[in-house]
């Protein structure tokens, strides 16, 4: 029953998949830190906690499809347009609350957006890992809960530099464009042509999902600051109108 434990290609593969999910887990964290940096600190450890499990089961049910998955032509595209609208998002200035700091998106669409966004962000980590498992149920079950403290910790950890630098958000965001723009010309359906035709676009389309993100990100942050209204005077309180 337990012959794995003397099994030496076991302990290999588990260690492949512990690097595959230090390597990985980076991209996911910094989308947590994103969705949660606007929610008070007790909101903030449950999404982050709610998000990553409700992320790592979908990364479960991913992980038996995976193959039929690889078949799917524009299941990429759908999913840089996706993580492309989820960047942008993230980036747009966010409504305080009033007074008690709570964000008016609020704790369970945090964790949606968290959710959404590691199953679009999660197919080539999923992929890796059930390379690396061979087969093996219990090595794929592993690789899946040893990913769970890795993000919720580095998301834990970025989520506080943000506080700190908010430069962070900018670049959390631009990581998020440039994953997008790499999913979209890696796709089953046009990474062929791209390889062939315009092997450029490899490197082109990430780095302008970057300016993309970035720009517009930028554009709702201006268009939403709107200057304080001018006081009038005849209707001010303080200052009735004259005869009264």
């Amino acid at each position: 029953m337990f012959e794995w434990v003397n099994d030496p290609q076991f302990w290999v593969g588990l260690l492949q998949i512990i690097w595959i999910d230090i390597i990985l887990s980076g991209d996911n964290a910094v989308v947590i830190a994103l969705a949660c940096r606007k929610l008070p600190p007790q909101q903030q450890r449950i999404a982050i906690l709610a998000g990553t499990a409700g992320a790592i089961g979908l990364r479960v049910s991913m992980a038996a499809v995976v193959t039929l998955l690889l078949e799917v032509s524009f299941l990429k595209l759908i999913g840089s347009v996706l993580l492309f609208w989820i960047a942008i998002k993230l980036l747009a200035p966010q409504d305080e609350g009033d007074g008690d700091g709570a964000n008016v998106n609020g704790l369970w669409p945090a964790i949606r957006t968290i959710i959404i966004a590691d199953f679009v962000m999660s197919l080539d980590n999923v992929i890796g890992i059930a390379a690396a498992a061979k087969g093996s149920v219990l090595l794929l079950a592993l690789g899946l809960l040893i990913s769970i403290p890795l993000i919720v910790f580095s998301s834990t950890l970025i989520l506080k530099l943000m506080g700190r630098y908010p430069w962070i958000i900018v670049l959390g965001g631009a990581l998020l464009g440039y994953i997008a723009g790499e999913m979209a010309v890696t796709d089953r359906a046009v990474s062929d042509w791209v390889a062939t035709n315009a092997p450029l676009l490899g490197t082109a389309v990430p780095i302008a999902g970057i300016a993309i993100v970035v720009l517009v990100g930028k554009l709702l942050a201006r268009r939403a600051v709107r200057p304080a209204a001018p006081i009038d005077l005849a209707t001010d309180s303080k200052h009735p109108p004259a005869g009264h």
